[in-house]
């Protein structure tokens, strides 16, 4: 039995064949259409999110499948005191695949080490979101025909954005990758992924603090949010959040074949003028991630469709 923590848990090859899988249901999505019929899943919600819950129930019903689970902790057991690995072993009795989203970094593992069913870590803290960075992949390697070759500026919350840190641990693994790392001082990538991932990976990368200054060279620009949950000073994200809005000015200076991508929610990051432009990727992007988590159930479900 498989599950997924990390992006880096499927090798490259795995990764080729889901993303691969996932361009066949976009083509083909009768064909999969009762791939799930009769299995159910569990979606363990401590934290709330719209996209991400959504698009795993959407991508299970499109299966042919059903589904069940909670929103938020507050209405599961944990607001008894329930722990998350009694929590799992009750959900395998009910389910056959459950995704989970939790505020503690490593919980989802905690939960994969007790539980009878796959377990997808759906987001846990600042620490991994896995199916996000898949959704990430397939929407870089559908409209730019590659994952490599690629130069990749990552714009906005780089120190606690989770999308952003999972994006460079699964980009290093391909040739000929280069970061262009877009962010304040006091929202830099944090010192590990610096030191432990890309140097140590001989990863060439730029730290730069002015969007107009990287736009040129980018062959995408994943923009992300200032998340004010993950700040712990009210003043300081109110300092921060409007240092970075993508603007028609700004796109005027980027290449004809950029793409613009962010994980969603946006608040005032990309202006909506933006929103015409060919180049904005971000809602092609929410579908991609409704096709990739289909990928990802049939996968550790070990479901075949012929």
């Amino acid at each position: 039995m498989q599950h997924l923590m990390s992006p880096l848990d499927l090798s490259v090859e795995e990764l080729d064949r889901l993303l691969t899988l996932a361009n066949d249901i976009e083509r083909n999505p009768q064909k999969y259409a009762h791939a799930c019929a009769g299995k159910k899943l569990a979606t363990c919600f401590y934290e709330p999110s719209t996209r991400t819950r959504l698009s795993f129930e959407a991508a299970m019903l499109n299966l042919g499948g059903s589904i069940l689970g909670f929103s938020s902790a507050d209405s599961s057991s944990a607001a008894k005191g329930e722990s998350v690995s009694d929590t799992i072993r009750v959900i395998s009795c009910y389910a056959d695949i459950c995704a989970m989203r939790h505020p503690k970094e490593g919980a989802p593992l905690v939960a994969s080490e007790k539980s009878k069913i796959p377990v997808i870590n759906a987001g846990d803290g600042g620490h991994q979101h896995p199916t996000q960075t898949l959704t990430d992949l397939l929407t870089i390697r559908s409209l730019k025909g590659r994952l490599d070759n690629l130069t990749i500026g990552l714009c906005g919350d780089l120190k606690f954005g989770r999308t952003v840190h999972s994006l460079i641990h699964a980009l290093i693994r391909y040739p000929n990758i280069k970061f262009l790392l877009i962010s304040p001082e006091e929202l830099r990538v944090p010192s590990y992924i610096r030191e432990d991932v890309l140097h140590k990976n001989n990863v060439p990368f730029q730290e730069v603090e002015r969007l107009e200054d990287a736009m040129g060279a980018l062959d995408i620009l994943y923009m992300t949010r200032v998340q004010k949950e993950r700040f712990f000073n009210e003043d300081d994200y109110v300092r921060m959040k409007d240092f970075y809005i993508l603007n028609k000015k700004k796109m005027a200076l980027a290449k004809d074949d950029m793409i613009v991508m962010h994980p969603l929610p946006r608040v005032n990051e990309i202006s909506v003028e933006v929103d015409d432009d060919p180049r904005a990727a971000y809602f092609r992007q929410a579908q991609y991630g409704v096709y990739v988590r289909m990928a990802l159930i049939l996968t550790l479900l070990e479901v075949e469709v012929c």
